[in-house]
């Protein structure tokens, strides 16, 4: 993750937002701020499951909808290989994601320069944009074989 890219606090943003937390969702939000990996629902569940063994997975399918739906955090569907949904926290600053077809890994980073042509394209086509969305799938693998 590049240091630049700033992920808000879900606790906080649910808190602004009139969301209660109770234990349960104390601890899924806790488990998505501290992931590096952008995990799916049956991570995240896995991950909870650990520390509270009370925490369902329809616990968790819920409360994953409540925090998207209080804008909290950031669903993904990257369409490639693997269908499932993946979560982030929210971010104060957009950003992008290099996804690794093989691996599943997504590494962030930010391109000013897209997110400019995008205004431009944009523009010049009548538009105002209001956000962009960039994700880029590589293969880790073939950069080392290729030398």
């Amino acid at each position: 993750m590049e240091k630049n890219i700033r992920h808000l606090n879900i606790q906080e943003l649910c808190q602004r937002n009139g969301v209660k937390m109770t234990l349960q969702r104390s601890i899924i939000a806790d488990i998505i701020n501290n992931s590096k990996d952008h995990p799916d629902v049956e991570s995240i569940y896995k991950r909870a499951n650990k520390r509270n063994s009370k925490i369902s997975l329809a616990t968790v399918y819920r409360t994953v909808k409540l925090f998207e739906d209080a804008n909290a955090i950031i669903k993904h569907e990257f369409k490639y290989g693997e269908e499932k949904a993946r979560y982030e926290p929210a971010t104060k600053w957009e950003h992008n994601h290099l996804i690794d077809i093989i691996s599943g890994e997504v590494v962030e980073f930010q391109n000013p320069g897209f997110e400019k042509l995008a205004r431009r394209i944009a523009e010049k086509k009548g538009y105002k944009t209001i956000g962009y969305k960039l994700e880029v799938f590589g293969l880790k693998e073939a950069c080392k074989k290729i030398k």
